[in-house]
């Protein structure tokens, strides 16, 4: 997995961190979005302001701190993509989902179809 640079300001982190207190939904648009959430996560799980590079790798089982919801791409097989996606959802969802996106015939990869997983 590559590394990516990200940047949580002071207002996101305010935000996001005031939507979390008041038990709000909280979703990470994308797998880089989900990563960079992750990457900067505080020892009380609130998200800290970030200014750099990220390596994190997200695999199962990982208990995702920020984020309770997710807008993602169907992934290609034995991508560490997917693997994320099978952390957050679990692997018997994920299997169930991409086997009726299979059945329906809808596009995988950056440029496909997208999932909405609460």
């Amino acid at each position: 997995m590559d590394s990516e640079e990200l940047i949580i300001d002071e207002k996101a982190t305010e935000i996001v961190n005031n939507a979390k207190r008041n038990k709000r939904r909280i979703c990470a648009v994308g797998t880089t979005a989900m990563r960079g959430l992750e990457s900067a996560v505080s020892s009380d799980h609130m998200l800290n302001t970030f200014d750099g590079w990220t390596n994190k790798f997200v695999f199962p089982p990982h208990e995702f701190s920020i984020a309770n919801a997710m807008v993602t791409n169907f992934h290609l097989p034995k991508s560490t993509l997917l693997m994320m996606v099978s952390a957050f959802m679990g692997h018997d969802l994920m299997k169930k989902c991409y086997k009726e996106a299979i059945l329906e015939g809808y596009r995988f990869y950056s440029y496909g179809d997208a999932m909405l997983i609460l």
